[in-house]
């Protein structure tokens, strides 16, 4: 009875180990679809043909035997089945390929491809075979083999239709009705643009300007006393705001050029006729501050020939009316001159059918939600019109006028605020109304697909230029390390980049170049885009990197202020707020928010934060001079020391200060002096004409006729050489 439980017992185990071989069949993994020799279990084969009754299957038996094969598994066949055809050696290749999708597609093992990467920079003990090869890799390993590449071709997307909207077909002249002139008041900075305006309003348009300057577009419709309509565009003269004035003049029937009479003709007047004449519009000369003593009107006149700009009394074309905006005196003789040149351009609009316009300035108002301000210039606008402008739509909820009253209908030349927008549009942008929801979510779907494709052809440009310069560099580091071995070429790659491996990011970070990381949130779009014309002009990234990393429009928000705790950045913001607990936030993340409402005060504060950022220089100042007169040495126990025989020509020697020794005009060393005596006695300082004898921190053998110079070093903080041109 005992033999029996004894040989049951062993039956059992051979069974246990069959099934553990089982196992091991099942999750194994079985690579490229070889025959593999896999070891037997702990339990001899022999022993399960000894009984031979208590195991049934005797397939599944032999599996267990010591010399089994694995076959192939139905997916693995099927990667088999799809290895990629080689026609004359050519081999079809993608930006990135695993190891194994390489090796199918040359028709080689991954041994082959392993062997291959030896003459590459890449760490074999890292690769697996799903590891993911580059292109520079990828095309090495080809021409290794002996074989050609060719990229294989990406699958051609089908054209797709273009729904954008267009404009209407030219108006039939019997539909036309007269609509108010668009008049833009240019001129440079200060010479009263604004309270010529704030005259003809009878309202105090430039008391609110901050810094009396004007920072944004503003559309106005003023009602002259005769009953005529006259749409008034303010523009900024400061230098930073061209974008806006050029803007302004695009949807302008008539300019009005204010120059001030004692000033004369100064760059934003030279810039606002070239603005003008680009347009093709006429202009009207308003010679403003007449009233003052030092007025010089005659030479205002003069000096816009050499522009190009002849009044009449001179043979010309342009009107010239001299005018007082602050005390009120011609103004409405100029107004009487605009209204004469517009009824000479006989200005008329279509009034009816689908709205057409543009977006004069664009902001997002925190109870409003996204504003714009426009101009119509075909139809007529009211509620519950569908527009678009560049990639957002709008369903048109209120419609305001200048003094902020609703309006119901806005007809050509009007200016209009417009809310109902998804997003901020792009001050400049073309509004055009559409028949429906549907249809205005065609238009932005087809513009943003036209602008991803043009931003994916330009990003190709771009890394393909970038693959080039990295292979260009690779090959010319494959080079001087060709002689070596792979092993050889490891070891010195590993010692060229040890001090990065070990740094942590940080500091690595640190090592970069300086680098100022800024935000920029404005009112208006108009503001934003004037500020970042500034920064573009930015020349000196040798000293300091500007980096833009976000604009935007509203006051400074969360998202700001974690942004710039990301990037080590900056947020400046331009007429915006942020609320206390906001400050706070950036307070405690040690994050800098810089509120500004002059643009210049705020490009002058980001120079000074640039200059913070570049490293101090060190400047020298001499103490003391000495001559050397003698030279002799002294005995230190085995050591001979050169010391030197010296008159103080200038200042002092201070032993405390650093020194350097000067030869036929050459620093022939820098440091410290290890000793300086006088008459035998140690001493710290050697006044002018005293003589002394002074030894080096290190052995320099002395000339007579060398100079010793006694100095300091004081650091001093750099500045920028960027110059944004005001």
């Amino acid at each position: 009875m005992n033999r029996g439980l004894i040989l049951k017992f062993e039956n059992l185990v051979q069974l246990r180990g069959a099934c553990r071989q089982l196992c091991t069949l099942s999750y194994s993994k079985v690579y490229r679809a070889q025959w593999k020799p896999v070891q037997s279990s702990a339990h001899p084969a022999w022993s399960v043909l000894l009984y031979p009754p208590f195991w049934q299957k005797d397939k599944l038996i032999s599996s267990a035997l010591s010399q089994h094969r694995h076959l192939a598994t139905k997916e693995e066949t099927k990667k088999k089945k799809k290895k990629i055809p080689l026609s004359k050696g050519e081999v079809e290749i993608r930006q990135k390929m695993t190891i194994e999708e390489l090796a199918r597609a040359m028709g080689k093992d991954v041994d082959h491809i392993y062997e291959a990467l030896l003459y590459t920079d890449i760490d074999l003990d890292s690769l697996e075979p799903d590891s993911i090869l580059y292109e520079d890799h990828i095309k090495l390993i080809v021409k290794k083999s002996g074989m050609k590449y060719k990229s294989a071709k990406l699958k051609e997307e089908k054209e797709r239709e273009n729904t954008d909207a267009v404009k209407r077909p030219p108006a039939d002249p019997a539909v036309l009705t007269p609509r108010p002139p668009v008049v833009t008041i240019l001129g440079h900075v200060d010479h009263g643009k604004t309270t010529l305006l704030d005259s003809l309003r009878k309202t105090q348009v430039a008391s609110m300007e901050a810094g009396g300057i004007t920072q944004h577009i503003g559309a106005f419709l003023v009602h002259l006393p005769s009953g005529e309509k006259i749409t008034f565009l303010d523009t900024p003269g400061h230098a930073a705001f061209s974008a806006m004035r050029a803007r302004g003049t695009h949807v302008t029937d008539i300019v009005i050029l204010v120059v001030a009479a004692e000033d004369g003709v100064m760059q934003q007047t030279v810039e606002s006729i070239q603005h003008a004449k680009n347009a093709g519009v006429p202009l009207i000369l308003a010679i403003n501050k007449c009233d003052k003593p030092e007025a010089d009107p005659e030479r205002v006149k003069k000096e816009l020939l050499a522009h190009d700009v002849v009044c009449e009394e001179f043979g010309g074309d342009v009107q010239a009316v001299n005018i007082s905006a602050l005390k009120g005196e011609n103004l409405m003789v100029l107004a009487e001159a605009t209204v004469a040149l517009a009824e000479m351009l006989e200005l008329k609009a279509d009034s009816t059918g689908l709205v057409e316009g543009t977006i004069i300035e664009s902001r997002k108002d925190k109870g409003k939600g996204p504003v714009t301000t426009a101009i119509i210039q075909r139809g007529t606008l009211r509620k519950g019109c569908v527009l678009v402008a560049g990639k957002t739509w709008a369903k048109v909820r209120f419609m305001f006028d200048e003094n902020g009253k609703a309006v119901d209908a806005a007809s050509p030349g009007i200016p209009v605020e417009i809310m109902g927008w998804k997003e901020v549009p792009s001050a400049g942008d073309e509004i055009l109304e559409v028949e429906s929801e549907q249809r205005a979510h065609e238009v932005v779907a087809w513009r943003t697909y036209v602008e991803q494709q043009e931003r994916m052809k330009r990003d190709v440009e771009v890394i393909e230029a970038k693959q080039k310069e990295h292979r260009m560099e690779y090959e010319k580091k494959q080079e001087k390390l060709a002689h070596l071995t792979w092993r050889q070429r490891k070891a010195v790659l590993y010692k060229a980049n040890k001090h990065l491996m070990f740094s942590k990011p940080k500091e690595r970070t640190e090592m970069d170049k300086n680098v100022l990381s800024v935000i920029v949130k404005g009112d208006v779009d108009g503001s934003v885009e004037a500020i970042l014309n500034i920064l573009d002009s930015y020349d000196a990234d040798d000293e300091c990197k500007l980096d833009i990393i976000h604009f935007g429009m509203g006051d400074i928000s969360e998202t700001d202020v974690s942004l710039a705790e990301a990037f080590n950045g900056v947020v400046f913001g331009f007429s915006v707020k942020a609320n206390e607990s906001i400050k706070q936030m950036a307070a405690k993340k040690g994050i800098k928010i810089k509120l500004h409402n002059i643009i210049y005060k705020l490009i002058e504060d980001l120079k000074d934060e640039l200059n913070s950022r570049l490293p101090p220089s060190v400047l020298e100042n001499t103490i003391g001079e000495a001559s050397v007169l003698n030279i002799f040495s002294v005995t230190v126990g085995k050591n001979k020391i050169p010391v030197a025989g010296c008159r103080v020509q200038k200042g002092l020697l201070d032993k405390k200060m650093k020194f350097k020794l000067i030869r036929n005009g050459d620093v022939i060393w820098r440091g410290s002096l290890s000793s300086l005596k006088h008459h035998k006695d140690d001493v710290q300082v050697i006044k002018t004409g005293m003589d002394c004898g002074l030894s080096l921190d290190k052995y320099i053998e002395f000339n007579i006729g060398d100079e010793i110079i006694c100095y300091e070093e004081k650091e001093v903080q750099q500045t920028t050489s960027w110059d944004p041109g005001f």
